[in-house]
C-alpha cells in the first residue's frame, strides 16, 4: 500500500507545491491576468473573454478560490472575483526565497 510522504516535507515546500499545482493550467493563469488587468472585482466578464464554457471557467475559479489566490462574493446568481493580494504576495515571497536558494548553488553542469 502506498503511503503519502507529503508530510515529510516542510510546510513551505508543501505550500509552494500546492499553489504551483493550481497555477499549472493556462486557464487559471489567464483568469489571474484578467483579474489583475481590471484591478477591480469582475463578475461575468471572465467567461466572455476566455474560450471556455461557463462550467469550465467556474471549475477553474473554484480551484483558485480554494487556493485563496482569488477571493469572491456571491450575491444570488451573481459572483464577483478579485485577486487576493495577501496570498499572492506570500506566494511571491516563497518563490523568491526558493529561487534565491537555488541560484546560490554553483552550476555543476558547466
Amino acid at each position: 500500500m502506498a503511503q503519502n510522504k507529503k508530510a515529510e516535507f516542510s510546510e513551505a515546500d508543501q505550500k509552494i507545491a500546492d499553489l504551483a499545482r493550481v497555477l499549472g493550467h493556462p486557464a487559471r493563469i489567464a483568469i489571474l491576468r484578467i483579474l489583475a488587468e481590471k484591478n477591480t472585482c469582475i463578475c461575468g466578464e471572465i467567461v466572455e473573454v476566455l474560450p471556455l464554457a461557463q462550467s469550465t471557467v467556474s471549475q477553474h475559479l473554484k480551484e483558485l478560490l480554494q487556493a485563496k489566490l482569488i477571493q469572491g462574493t456571491v450575491d444570488g446568481l451573481k459572483s464577483c472575483y478579485c485577486i487576493n493580494h495577501e496570498t499572492v504576495t506570500e506566494f511571491s515571497k516563497e518563490l523568491d526565497f526558493l529561487f534565491k536558494d537555488l541560484l546560490t548553488q554553483p552550476n555543476c553542469c558547466n
